[in-house]
Formats: structure tokens, sequence, C-alpha cells
């Protein structure tokens, strides 16, 4: 079976799994109580989880973009990837995990209905929210898939039987696209806002997990602007991006009357406040870290709108993080960080990086023996005043002591920067509203105070031209998704709006020393932006043809 690689096996979350063997866990059993749809649900979310998956969001989002270069036992097939010499051999080009959450979302829609009827436990509401999750994380596959291939087998219909047919020709990127938005919008307000109540400790927003590790509303939204933002319909983009602050806005105002929010600024855009965590400890500017210690240290942030969690356990041991970015007992990874992300930053000469005030930069690599290793997601706390860069210590970070750094998938600094982009888009007159948002984002960073004291952007030095602020958005994406699996999807999306590759592979070739001429051959073909289809794929589904990038050499019998 190709779309559904590996059969639906529920996790075991509930107290049926404990009662039967799984081999005997049959369609005749199942589906007739609450605790059934919960422990189906439960699975989405753990092959989600799967270590196989996470490591694709990240190689697939990271590995061919300017960030990344091979780091300690990197692998064969992980440095051909860093080499621009992609193969329909490499085991990276595996869809498979990805078609299994798809099938067990497409098992759980399928099914679920039947326990309401079954049920009278479970309601009309608790069964639209479970579809709605299951939708949603469905619709997150899918869109991993069409960004990384373009074109991909799609289905709605579960893997239960043998006998059903599996070989199925690619669907246009187009027209998965379209499927995805028209799920998405049919199901929107069916999630649930919310599973628990946010509270307040200690100055501290405490989010429980089910609020940032499971679907709401906000994170069905936020995935509905990235959609559109790939449809270019912008609009629509600033419609769900405007929901999602919106929400922020009012649980900030919600939770500031319990306490006094010390963490969190307003920072002002136009006609409206956007509450983000500060970077600086409040009555010291010079004091930071502390909005990376909160979004990616203690996890579930009040600025999160959807993570994979991981908690240690021995199951979750082995995600991206610990195994590429590096461990409490390795500092260097599979994977390093390229040499001009940190080159010349202390002359204030570095390409990324505009300020040595900026936090990102030594909150995300660190020089260390000639290199620069990964740090973001890798530091548990951060911890250090900012002076100039040969002043500052992160002796007070904190690498972390277990493997259980969550994934992020998005956060509010996303949907401020997906709507910025429309902005740009949609025209002139919004330059300056896009320019706002972009600076929110960088005066966070460079621990600014929300009401704009000290220095920051400048927008008579983008507003010149729709490109210069283009670039300016692509930029500042780059400093604040560094390593988060993002580059080179937004180096795509941005190659298909300009109907050409050259502004991708002007970025691209910046970590190359050797072969750039060879690369930015390759790169000039919009076809080589995506992946290649995996051999074996092809030889079982002869429906499915090669990207056209790739049917030569290695794969030459396969035309």
């Amino acid at each position: 079976m190709l779309l559904s690689l590996g059969s639906f096996m529920l996790s075991g979350c509930g107290d049926f799994l404990d009662i039967l063997p799984m081999d005997q866990v049959v369609l005749e059993n199942y589906w007739k109580e609450k605790k059934d749809v919960t422990s189906a649900m439960n699975s989405c979310y753990e092959a989600l989880a799967d270590q196989d998956v996470v490591t694709r969001m990240g190689v697939w989002g990271e590995l061919r973009s300017e960030n990344i270069l091979a780091g300690s036992n990197s692998g064969v097939d992980l440095n051909e990837l860093l080499k621009e010499n992609l193969l329909p051999v490499n085991s990276m080009c595996n869809w498979a995990g990805f078609y299994n959450v798809i099938n067990r979302c497409n098992v759980v829609i399928n099914y679920a209905p039947e326990v309401e009827v079954a049920d009278a436990n479970y309601t009309r509401a608790e069964l639209n929210a479970t579809i709605a999750e299951a939708t949603t994380l469905r619709a997150l596959a899918y869109f991993y898939l069409i960004r990384t291939f373009r074109d991909v087998p799609y289905t709605t219909q579960p893997s239960i039987d043998d006998n059903q047919n599996y070989v199925l020709p690619a669907t246009p990127f187009e027209d998965v696209l379209d499927s995805l938005i028209n799920d998405l919008e049919r199901v929107k307000n069916m999630a649930l806002t919310r599973y628990s109540q946010e509270k307040v400790s200690n100055n501290q927003v405490i989010v429980p997990n089910d609020n940032n590790s499971r679907i709401t509303r906000c994170a069905v939204y936020a995935l509905l602007a990235d959609l559109y933002l790939w449809k270019g319909d912008w609009d629509r983009v600033i419609e769900n991006c405007d929901y999602v602050i919106n929400y922020k806005k009012a649980l900030y105002d919600e939770l500031v009357q319990t306490d006094q929010l010390n963490s969190i600024g307003l920072y002002s855009i136009k006609d409206y406040k956007v509450p983000m965590i500060l970077e600086s400890k409040p009555g010291a500017a010079k004091e930071v870290g502390v909005a990376y210690t909160n979004i990616f240290g203690r996890k579930n942030s009040f600025e999160s709108l959807f993570e994979i969690y991981y908690n240690g356990a021995s199951r979750q041991e082995n995600n991206w993080v610990a195994n590429y970015y590096g461990s409490s007992s390795n500092a260097l990874g599979r994977l390093r960080a390229s040499d001009f992300l940190g080159d010349g930053f202390d002359t204030d000469k570095n390409q990324v990086f505009l300020s040595q005030r900026d936090c990102r930069y030594y909150e995300s690599l660190q020089a260390r023996d000639n290199t620069y290793v990964i740090t973001k997601y890798v530091w548990e706390n951060t911890d250090f005043s900012l002076q100039t860069p040969s002043n500052v210590s992160m002796a007070k970070c904190n690498r972390r002591s277990n493997k259980s750094a969550n994934w992020i998938i998005y956060r509010l600094s996303d949907v401020l920067l997906m709507k910025a982009e429309a902005l740009i888009q949609r025209g002139e007159a919004d330059y300056e509203e896009a320019y706002q948002l972009i600076n929110t984002v960088f005066k966070r960073a460079n621990a600014i105070a929300p009401d704009g004291s000290g220095t920051s952007l400048t927008f008579e030095d983008y507003s010149g031209s729709k490109t210069q602020m283009e670039d300016l958005l692509l930029e500042e994406r780059h400093r604040e998704f560094l390593f988060e699996g993002k580059r080179w999807y937004d180096l795509v999306r941005a190659s298909r709006r300009d109907g050409d590759t050259k502004r991708l592979s002007s970025c691209v070739i910046r970590k190359f020393t050797q072969d750039t001429n060879l690369i930015k051959i390759k790169l000039a073909d919009p076809n080589y932006v995506y992946f290649p289809y995996l051999k074996s794929e092809l030889k079982a589904n002869p429906l499915l043809k090669q990207n056209p990038a790739f049917n030569k050499g290695e794969d030459s019998e396969l035309k």
C-alpha cells in the first residue's frame, strides 16, 4: 500500500489496548465508546511526533537552505543533500511517516461519527472537535508533502482493506492546496479555542500542554493563513492572521486582570497592540533571554500556537533536536550552523544579523572549536547580559539535561510575519503596516522596549520598492526562524511567486565554498527546488512520474 505505509496502529492511550493484544484490535470490536476515539486521536499525534516524521520536517525545511552544514557523523544521505546532490535513492526522500499520519487521521474522520451514534456520552460538539483535530493534522501532513515534493498522491479514504486500490497518480500541487483550504474552512470553527485555562504565577503565564500541543482554533487559523500565503490570496491571509492576533490580545487582557504580567509587553502596531513575551527582564534592559527561555526552553509558551510535545520518555528520546543539533553530552550534532551566519558579527559585518544587540544570534548558535554549533532548542534556558559580543557570557545558560525539546510548528511571530508578507504583496498602501509588524519582531529580539525606545529598523530604508520590502521580510523571517525548519520553504515560496529561482539561489549559495557554478546550474531549474520521489515508490506505483529534474543519471531507467 503506497498511501498508507504502515497499518493503523493505536497508541497505548486507552484501556481497550490493555485488554486485547494489538493484533486483535479489529473494527468489529472498536469504535464503540468515546475512549476509543480518544485513543485513536492520540495515535494521530503520536504518529506526528515519530522520529522519522519530525526529522523530515527539519531536514526538508532546513538542509537545502543556507543555514546548515555537516556536523559530526552526518552520514552519506545527509551529506549528499547538503551538497545539493539529490538522488531518488536518498532515504530522506521517504515520505512513509507522513502518509501514516494521514491514514490515521482518515480512519478517525471516517469512524468517529459511528461512536456518536453508539455512545450517548460522546456528543456532537465533541465529534466536531475531533473531526477538526484530525482534519487539521491531515492537512499539516499534506502541506509538508506538497511543499517538499510539489505534486503528491492524495486521498481522504482510510486504509482498512488490503483489497483497496492504493496505486494513485500524483495530484497537482494547486489541487491539493485547494482541497486542504476547503477542508480547514469547513472545520475551523469546530475546533476548541482551548482545553484548559491559562494561569499566572510569579508574573509568568503557565499554559497547559494541551493548549499548544493539541490542535486549537488558533492552530487551524495559523495553518489556513499559511496555506493562503502559498495560494496568493492575500486578503484571506490577513483575515486568518488577525483572528490569531486578536485572540492573543483578548487572552492577554483576560490574564492581566489576575496579575501584572511583567514578562509580556504590548507592542503597538497601527491601531492595535500585540502582546509578546519580552526578551529583557523587567527593569533590566540588558539582562536578556526571557523570550527564548519561555518559548524554546520551558515550552508551551503564551506565544505558541502548535508544537509537537516530547516528555523525555524513552519512546521519545531520539527526537530531531537531540540527534541533529546536539545534546548535553555532545556539543556538536550531526549538523552545524553555516559559517557565514556567525562570521563578522563582532564587527557588525555579519550577513544576517543587523545589530550586535540581536539576542537571536547568541541564542541560536555559538562559536566552538573553529566552528558554529547550533544552540537553538538545545539551550534549556538563556540568561545573559547584552553587552558587546566580546563581553557577553553565556555561563548562566544551560543545555538540556534530557532530550525533550518540543518542535514548534507555529508561534505568534510566524503569524505577524505572514500578515506582513501578505500586506507587502497587496501593495504600496500597506507597506507601512507591514513594516511595523516586521519591526515588532525585530524590536523584541533586540530587547527594545514596546514603546519603541532604542534602536530599531527605519521604514524609509526599505519602503522604496516592493523588492526592498520583500527582502526585508525574508531577512527577518531568516533571523527569527533560524533552524526551525522554515527557511527552505520560505525560499521556495518566494521562487514560486518570483517565477524564477534567482533569489533562492543567491541565498543558498552563501554557504558553499566550492562547486558553486554547478550548484547554481542545478538551482536554476525550478523543478530542482523540489525533492525527487523515492526510487522504490516509482517502482511500486507506475502512475507516479518522476520530477523531470531527476529523470537522468541514477534514475535513468525510470523515465
